[in-house]
C-alpha cells in the first residue's frame, strides 16, 4: 500500500492546530486568501498526488478515495468532488447555489463541456497537472481558475458526487456575495479571452459591427431617397463602430494565432520531457 504524506497549507490557526495533533506537517501561508494557499501547495509541494479540501468540515474526508483513485489509475488529471450531480445530496445556500448555477452555465456554453460543479473546494489533483498550470488568482475564484485552466490546456477532468453538509455550529463562510461573486465573472471574462481570444474579440467584433449597422442603415437608406448625407454624426458613429469591430476580430485572429503557436511550443516541450525521462 502507497503512504502519504499529510501537508496543510493554511492561514487559520485552529485549523492547523487541529491538523498538527492528527499528525499532518503544517506550513504557513502568510498572505491571506484561499487562491494564495493553494499556490503555495502547489510550487512547495512534492507529491505523486494532491488533494485540496476545505477546513470547515463540510466536505466528507471518508469520500477521498473516490477523487485520488482515478488519478492514481491514470484516468484523469483532476478529479472535482460535485455538490450538484443527481446523486449528490448538499446543503446549499441559496444564492451561492444560484450563483453556481450562473457560472457554471458561462463556462459550458464558453466551452462546450457539461460540467455539473466548476465552484467545489473538494479536488484531487496529478503532478503534472500541478506542475504544469500557473495559478494566478489569490481568492475564492481559485476553483474557476482551476478548471477554466484545465479546460484550456486540455487536461483530463472527472467529476464525482460528494455531499456537502451544513457548517459546523459556531463557524461562518468567508465568501462575500457581491465582492467574491464579482471576482469570479472577472476571473471567467478574462480567462475567457486569454484561452479563446478568436471567440471572444470576434464576438465584441460581431456586436460593434451590429452596433454600427443600426445608424449606419439609416444613413444609407436616406442617401438612397435624397442622394444627401443629413445625418453626418450619425454616419461617424456608424464608420466608427464597423471599424472598431474590424479591429477587434483582427485583434482575435492575431491573439488565436499566438495562442496556438505557443500551445504548440508547450506540447512539443511536455513531449520532449517524457522522452528524456524528466518529472514534470
Amino acid at each position: 500500500m502507497r503512504r502519504y504524506t499529510s501537508l496543510i497549507i493554511t492561514p487559520a490557526t485552529v485549523s492547523a492546530e487541529a491538523a498538527r495533533m492528527a499528525g499532518a506537517h503544517v506550513v504557513f501561508e502568510q498572505r491571506q486568501g484561499k487562491g494564495y494557499v493553494v499556490q503555495r501547495m502547489f510550487s512547495d509541494v512534492e507529491a505523486d498526488l494532491y488533494v485540496m479540501t476545505d477546513g470547515d468540515g463540510t466536505y466528507p474526508p471518508g469520500e477521498v478515495h473516490k477523487l485520488i483513485t482515478p488519478v492514481l489509475n491514470g484516468e484523469a488529471d483532476m478529479v472535482v468532488g460535485s455538490r450538484l450531480m443527481k446523486q449528490s445530496h448538499s446543503q446549499f445556500n441559496t444564492l451561492n447555489h444560484i450563483g453556481n448555477r450562473m457560472f457554471l452555465t458561462a463556462i459550458n456554453v464558453t466551452f462546450g463541456v457539461r460540467l455539473s460543479d466548476i465552484l467545489s473546494g473538494y479536488r484531487a489533483f496529478s503532478r503534472e497537472f500541478v506542475k504544469n498550470i500557473p495559478l494566478l488568482t489569490g481568492g475564492f475564484e481559485t476553483e474557476t481558475e482551476l478548471t477554466i485552466k484545465a479546460l484550456g490546456h486540455h487536461y483530463r477532468i472527472l467529476e464525482v458526487p460528494v455531499d456537502l453538509s451544513a457548517r459546523p455550529e459556531g463557524s461562518f463562510s468567508k465568501i462575500r456575495i457581491l465582492r467574491d461573486g464579482w471576482k469570479i465573472l472577472n476571473t471567467i471574462l478574462a480567462l475567457f479571452r486569454d484561452y479563446k481570444p478568436l471567440t471572444f474579440f470576434g464576438t465584441l467584433g460581431l456586436f460593434f459591427i451590429g452596433l454600427g449597422l443600426v445608424p449606419g442603415m439609416i444613413v444609407v437608406v436616406e442617401f438612397l431617397k435624397t442622394g444627401l448625407v443629413p445625418r453626418l454624426p450619425s454616419a461617424l458613429l456608424a464608420v466608427g463602430l464597423v471599424l472598431s469591430g474590424l479591429l477587434s476580430i483582427t485583434a482575435g485572429l492575431v491573439i488565436h494565432t499566438m495562442v496556438r503557436r505557443f500551445q504548440e511550443l508547450e506540447h512539443q516541450l511536455q513531449v520532449m520531457a517524457r522522452s528524456t525521462g524528466t518529472r514534470m
